[in-house]
């Protein structure tokens, strides 16, 4: 006699068990898990990744190197086997709570919506830059101005770098830049605010301080740095200039939803990437911590994990 198979109770019946929303590393990851546990999920890809200006995806091993599109590709035709899984392009604009399960509303590339039922929904839509507001900063993004030396130090070591931004900040990441070059400049939007400490800090590791206002960056037609110019007209040759950026949630949904964010912005989840509402879980650059392709890959496996082991302790009660 075959054994009986475990079945969802009616009224969690929904169109699929997961909606995913955001196609980057961890949402594509997060499906493939999921796409083996043999769940009815749906991937809502709403447009480019933030790495899209980037060359290259670094420090991902078996990719270090991949361009990003490439590798989203490669994850696209990996999902390929696992027929329960189904990708469509589509903004997610309201997202509501139900008892046991969410209705999300989709938008189109033409305008129409459509609305879909999900037992859960995974929240993978990343964060947008706020970038300074100087003239070339944005043309230059991805190339010559840098956010993560540990995404793009290897390719400019030993060359001539610099670390804008406020006080508060440029301290440690120009610290943290001298690893991969011995000439690294500071240049600092509110000098007065740069502490006694910090100052000697980057005087021990010959990091000089620039305190004039800058007022544009060149550059090549390609996103390479060639000068930092201040108000003075000075020019200062530097192969690419880090900065950290302010970020804000690519989408208002999680506030929409009341989940709880951290002081900086970024959703609150638990160790099984459950935000703060039931049901709703987050990963990748969503979510606090350090932000890598690599990283958002393995929480968007870890969310799925999460999330199929909830699903079946609701199918399978005690």
């Amino acid at each position: 006699m075959k054994p009986a198979r475990h079945h969802v109770p009616r009224h969690l019946l929904t169109d699929v068990d997961v909606a995913i929303v955001g196609a980057g590393a961890a949402g594509l990851s997060a499906a493939l898990v999921l796409g083996r546990c043999l769940r009815r999920v749906l991937v809502l890809d709403g447009g480019p990744p933030r790495n899209a200006p980037s060359p290259a995806v670094q420090g991902f091993l078996t990719r270090d190197g991949t361009k990003p599109a490439d590798l989203l590709r490669l994850g696209r035709e990996q999902l390929m086997p696992y027929n329960s899984v189904e990708i469509a392009a589509g903004t997610v604009t309201d997202i509501e709570a139900m008892s046991g399960h969410f209705h999300l509303t989709i938008e189109g590339a033409t305008g129409r919506t459509r609305t879909l039922s999900a037992r859960k929904v995974l929240l993978a839509t990343g964060v947008e830059d706020e970038l300074p507001p100087l003239d070339g900063m944005r043309d230059l993004w991805g190339r010559g101005v840098l956010h993560c030396p540990y995404c793009h130090g290897w390719e400019v070591r030993n060359q001539p770098l610099a670390v804008y931004g406020r006080a508060k900040l440029v301290t440690g990441l120009a610290l943290l830049v001298s690893r991969w070059s011995p000439d690294v400049v500071v240049c600092v939007e509110d000098p007065a605010y740069l502490t006694l400490n910090a100052r000697r800090r980057l005087r021990q590791q010959r990091i000089q301080v620039r305190e004039e206002p800058v007022v544009r960056l060149e550059g090549t037609r390609t996103g390479e740095l060639r000068h930092i110019v201040f108000e003075s007209g000075e020019k200062l040759a530097r192969a690419a200039v880090f900065i950290h950026a302010h970020q804000h949630q690519r989408t208002q949904l999680a506030g929409q939803l009341g989940c709880r964010l951290t002081s900086k912005g970024a959703v609150w989840v638990s160790k099984q990437h459950q935000t703060s509402v039931p049901g709703l879980y987050a990963a990748g650059d969503t979510t606090p911590g350090t932000q890598q392709a690599l990283l958002a890959a393995a929480e968007g496996n870890a969310a799925a994990i999460s999330i199929n082991e909830t699903l079946t302790r609701e199918e399978c009660p005690r």
